[in-house]
C-alpha cells in the first residue's frame, strides 16, 4: 500500500533552488577557483512510480533538497556560489534509460552530480556513464558491489550499503544462531545475483549451506512469486532467504505468510530491508525478522530530530536512502566549497579519505583505493506491533556492526582505480 507519495515527477523535471550565498568563484581555498555555468547542479536519477519509489523515489529527492537549504544556511556568508539547483528523471528500473538519462543530465542539464540510481543494473549503466563524461556519481540506492569491485571507477562512488555488507551482517548471524541450511529466492538481474553472491558466501563460512535456491523475473510484475516458495518446503530448509527489494518483497512476505512457510519450520530472513517495506506490510507481518539496515531514524536523538525535519517535509519518516541521499548531497557541497571548485577531479581530490561523522554517517570514511564508504551498521529486528510505541517505529536494534568491519576489506577487493 502506498502511502505518504509526492505526485510522481516527470521525467528531467527541474526543480530550481536559486538563493544568494554570497561569495563567487574561488571561495575559501582561494586560487582562483571557478564554478561551471555559474551555478552547481545535483541530479536525482531513481525510480519515481514503481517498485523503489518508496524507500528512495520523490522522497529522496526531498532529502537532497533539505541538504541544499542546510548548506545554504550553514555557508551563508563563504559558500563557492550563489545558485544551485537540482534536476530530477525517472530511470524505470531499466539501465538503458538510466544510460540515456544519466547522458542528458550530464550534457543537456549540466548536472556537476548524480545521486541515488536504485537497480543494480541502472547503477552500473551511470557509472559508465560517468566515468565518460569524468562527471562525479554518487550511488545511494544500488547494492552491487561491483560499484566498488571490477566495475569501479575515479568519478564513481558508492554511500550507504552493498550486497558484502548485507551478507555478513544478516547472512553470518542468522547462520551462526542456528540457521544453517538456506533456501534462497532472488530476483533475476545484477543486484539478486550478487546478492545471492554474497549471501552464499557468508552463509558458507558462518558454517551453513545453500540447499536450494530460485530465481524470480526482475520486475516481477505479476506479484505472484508462488512457484518459487512453494518449492521450498522440499529442500528442509531452517530458512528461506529473499533477495528482493521494495514492492517485490512486500509481495513475496505476504505470499510467505499466505503459504504458512514459518508453520512448515521455515523462518524468514530478509537480505534487503527498508522502513517502508515495513510500514506496507505492517509490523506483525515481519516481527522477529532479522536484518541489516544502514541506518534507522529512531536511532538516538541525531537522528530523530533529522527525520522529524523529513516528516515536516514528506509527511512521513525516511528510510536509510533518504538520509544517505541527503548526506552524499551535503558532502558533494562540502567538498566544492572546500576545492573552490566544481571541477569533478579536484572535488573527488577532497572526497578521497574523508573521515565523516554526521546524520547518516557513523565513523564513516571515504576510502580512496576503492571509493567505498563504509560506516557502522546495525543488526536490527522486527517488533512485533504490540511493541510499536509510534508510527514508523519498527525496529529493535540488536547491535552496531562496526565500520571496519562491516564492509568487504581491501584485501579482498579486485577494484583497480584508474
Amino acid at each position: 500500500m502506498r502511502r505518504n507519495l509526492i505526485p510522481a515527477i516527470s521525467a528531467l523535471a527541474v526543480v530550481s533552488l536559486l538563493a544568494a550565498c554570497g561569495g563567487g568563484a574561488g571561495g575559501p581555498s582561494g586560487g582562483g577557483g571557478k564554478i561551471s555555468d555559474d551555478k552547481i547542479v545535483l541530479g536525482v536519477l531513481n525510480d519515481q512510480t514503481g517498485i523503489y519509489s518508496e524507500l528512495s523515489g520523490p522522497n529522496a529527492v526531498k532529502a537532497v533538497q533539505m541538504a541544499v537549504d542546510d548548506f545554504k544556511a550553514k555557508h551563508a556568508d563563504d559558500a563557492v556560489t550563489k545558485n544551485i539547483e537540482v534536476v530530477v528523471a525517472d530511470h524505470q528500473n531499466k539501465p538503458e534509460i538510466a544510460n540515456t538519462k544519466a547522458q542528458e543530465m550530464y550534457d543537456r542539464q549540466k548536472a556537476d552530480i548524480i545521486l541515488d540510481v536504485p537497480t543494480s543494473s541502472a547503477a552500473l549503466a551511470v557509472a559508465g556513464v560517468a566515468l565518460a563524461k569524468k562527471k562525479l556519481y554518487i550511488n545511494i540506492s544500488g547494492a552491487t558491489t561491483e560499484l566498488t569491485g571490477d566495475k569501479c571507477n575515479k568519478y564513481t562512488f558508492h554511500w550507504a550499503y552493498d550486497t558484502y555488507m548485507l551478507a555478513n551482517g544478516t547472512g553470518t548471524t542468522v547462520t551462526e544462531a542456528g540457521a544453517k541450511k538456506w533456501y534462497i529466492v532472488y530476483p533475476d538481474y545484477a543486484f539478486g545475483q550478487d546478492m545471492k553472491k554474497s549471501f552464499t558466501a557468508a552463509i558458507q563460512a558462518a558454517g551453513g549451506q545453500v540447499v536450494g535456491e530460485k530465481a524470480s523475473e526482475f520486475p516481477n510484475t505479476s506479484g505472484d512469486f508462488s512457484s518459487q516458495l512453494l518449492q521450498a518446503p522440499a529442500a528442509k530448509p531452517d530458512v528461506l532467504g529473499t533477495m528482493h527489494a521494495g514492492g517485490e518483497l512486500v509481495n513475496l512476505v505476504k505470499q510467505y505468510n499466505q503459504f504458512k512457510l514459518k508453520d512448515k519450520g521455515i523462518a524468514l530472513s530478509v537480505g534487503l530491508m527498508f522502513i517502508t517495506d515495513i510500514h506496507s506490510l505492517g509490523p506483525d507481518a515481519l516481527a522477529g525478522t532479522k536484518f541489516t539496515d544502514a541506518w534507522y531514524w529512531n536511532f538516538d536523538k541525531q537522528n530523530r530530530d533529522w527525520a522529524d525535519k523529513f516528516k515536516e517535509k514528506t509527511g512521513s519518516r525516511p528510510s536509510f536512502a533518504h538520509a544517505a541521499n541527503y548526506s552524499a548531497a551535503m558532502n558533494y557541497l562540502e567538498a566544492v566549497q572546500a576545492a573552490g571548485t566544481d571541477a569533478s577531479d579536484d572535488v573527488v581530490k577532497n572526497l578521497e579519505g574523508k573521515e565523516i561523522n554526521d546524520v547518516f554517517l557513523r565513523h564513516g570514511k571515504v576510502r580512496a583505493e576503492d571509493h567505498s564508504v563504509i560506516h557502522d551498521v546495525y543488526l536490527a529486528e522486527v517488533k512485533p506491533k504490540s511493541e510499536v510505541k509510534e508510527d514508523y517505529d519498527y525496529e529493535k536494534i540488536l547491535t552496531t556492526i562496526p565500520a571496519d568491519k562491516a564492509f568487504k576489506p581491501l584485501s579482498e577487493n579486485t577494484c583497480k582505480m584508474g
